[in-house]
């Protein structure tokens, strides 16, 4: 079934329009003529050089926390974020059971805020720090077992990347066909309501997103093999892997297919065997229209699985279509063949990715036993689930916000009500709308917080190898009733939701004969057990969920 636009459009569309008004001088729709004396630019080749890596395995299958830097701890006081308050805030991470970051664009940006309009491929946003401080959060995040991929925006730059600037200086440079490029702006071109070409005083070049983020040309295979290069200059520096943005809108064959072309595959694979050249290295892709397809090993190897945002949180409402999604949403198949590939996760930094563009506290109306249950049917579904920075505690969405900056509000540390420990200078952006309440000094302190209760199942997490990289095995769902297994070798675990207001008793078919169930959440209620027949009833109170080892 097509999915609405909203939901298809990446990361770097609505974000764009929303964030960056200020970039009207640097040429608006276009305009401006070519300039005279382009700066210089640097696509020199990289090569190869992999410095190895301490991290386990299975780093990669633990939680990951999705981190935009900006609004995470500043470390100096002018009220935006840094990779050095990143650094101080690891800790904190590390206690959390977080074995993986995912750092939103980091790269020198002509935006100024959410980076993905990529000025300088081999440069650190000049508000975050250096290529030093960068080099020491690898090596601070490495020493406690935590894993960190970077943000890489392959499908268009922005207007300001010096690489663009002699694109547009004449038709016989150098570097023209590293952008799309015709004479003149074409006609019968709609992609997300607008048309995407614009002119430039030397022709009309593409643009999907915006004016100011140019496409490159992905199939001049000097563009490939400079993205490579970019790759293998942070492979190189002991960067863990990427996620690659917006990567359904690669290449595109005309007004009518301009989305998931068959190119954009080759040009994923291509990319994913520079990381796969790399040890114990992850990458994961954006690609909202069709999840599964880009998690395929011929293409992207992973990607996010979209679709089942909305399951899960829709689920814990005790909506019957939504909990049979939620069960069956990773059952390997024909149409799915790839489903151990696909990361989960309830929210993340675009509006079109949420429920009316909130958080998952606002979406859930901050109720907090459904909360709890989205969180965990996240955490135990998915081999690498991904949580939202501010979900562990509950963040609400920026108080006066909308669109996307609502959702990349400074992360509240305490309940200061003017800077949340953010900062000790002012905040760049407006607060969480519930930073009084939810934040994480006042639920450190409290066993019994949601911040708790995350470190509670990240733990019961990491205690089974079954949940951590196990197989997703018999997914089903009977009315508000849900259950799945996860397997790895002779390890089983038995996850069981009941997501609606009322008690109820799963049964459970296909177990081993015979077999006790001893219970690994919660504490209380006992074992279980299998019958003759292979079937167990478990008990479960509304609104909660169990989990069982199933052995001897």
């Amino acid at each position: 079934m097509a999915l609405p636009r909203a939901f298809r459009a990446p990361s770097a569309c609505l974000a764009s329009a929303l964030l960056c008004g200020a970039l009207a001088a640097c040429g608006g729709g276009g305009g401006g003529g070519a300039a005279t004396e382009p700066p210089p630019v640097d696509v020199s080749a990289v090569a190869a050089a992999d410095p190895g890596t301490a991290l386990p395995a299975s780093w990669k299958n633990g939680a990951f926390m999705e981190i935009h830097v900006r609004a995470y701890k500043d470390s100096d006081g002018d009220g935006k974020g840094d990779l050095r308050g990143l650094i101080q805030s690891l800790d904190y991470l590390q206690g959390l059971g977080i074995t993986g970051l995912w750092l939103m664009p980091v790269t020198d940006s002509q935006d100024r805020d959410h980076g993905y309009s990529v000025s300088n491929y081999r440069g650190i946003e000049r508000d975050y720090g250096s290529l030093a401080d960068f080099d020491e959060l690898l090596a601070q995040a490495h020493a406690r077992g935590i894993g960190v991929i970077i943000d890489y925006v392959i499908n268009h730059s922005a207007f300001d990347n010096p690489i663009f600037a002699h694109s547009r200086n004449s038709t016989a440079n150098a570097y023209r066909d590293w952008y799309v490029w015709q004479a003149v702006v074409p006609a019968g071109w709609s992609i997300f309501g607008s048309n995407p070409w614009y002119g430039a005083g030397t022709g009309a070049y593409f643009a999907a997103f915006f004016s100011q983020m140019p496409d490159f040309n992905l199939r001049n295979t000097q563009v490939l093999d400079y993205h490579r290069s970019n790759l293998r200059f942070w492979l190189n520096r002991g960067v863990d892997g990427f996620r690659f943005d917006a990567v359904g809108n690669l290449v595109e064959n005309g007004p009518a297919a301009w989305e998931n072309q068959p190119e954009n595959d080759e040009v994923m694979n291509a990319m994913r065997q520079v990381v796969a050249g790399y040890a114990n290295r992850y990458m994961v892709c954006e690609a909202p229209g069709a999840p599964q397809r880009y998690a395929a090993p011929t293409s992207c190897g992973g990607s996010f699985a979209f679709g089942q945002q909305f399951n899960m949180v829709n689920a814990t409402s005790g909506d019957v279509a939504a909990v049979a999604a939620t069960a069956t949403y990773y059952n390997t198949g024909p149409t799915n063949p790839s489903a151990a590939t696909l990361a989960g996760f309830l929210s993340n930094h675009d509006s079109f990715a949420s429920f009316n563009g909130n958080r998952v506290w606002d979406w859930v109306g901050g109720n907090a036993a459904r909360y709890r249950l989205a969180a965990a049917t996240n955490l135990l579904q998915s081999t690498t689930p991904f949580i939202y920075y501010g979900e562990e505690i509950g963040m609400a969405g920026g108080a006066g916000l909308s669109g996307d900056p609502k959702l990349r509000t400074p992360m509240s540390w305490n309940g200061n009500a003017v800077n949340a420990g953010f900062t000790t200078g002012r905040p760049f952006r407006a607060l969480s709308a519930n930073v009084a309440a939810n934040n994480v000094a006042a639920q450190e302190a409290d066993a019994n917080s949601l911040l708790s209760f995350y470190k509670a199942v990240i733990s019961l997490r990491k205690s089974r190898p079954s949940l951590m990289s196990g197989s997703y095995v018999a997914g089903t769902a009977n009315g508000t009733l849900a259950s799945f297994r996860r397997v790895l070798g002779a390890e089983q675990t038995l996850v069981v939701f009941n997501y609606g207001s009322t008690p109820a008793t799963a049964t459970i078919d296909g177990l081993p004969a015979g077999v006790t169930l001893p219970r690994l959440w919660p504490a209380s209620g006992g074992a279980g057990s299998v019958d003759v027949a292979g079937q167990a009833r478990i008990d479960l109170q509304a609104q909660s969920f169990a989990v069982f080892a199933v052995g001897p």
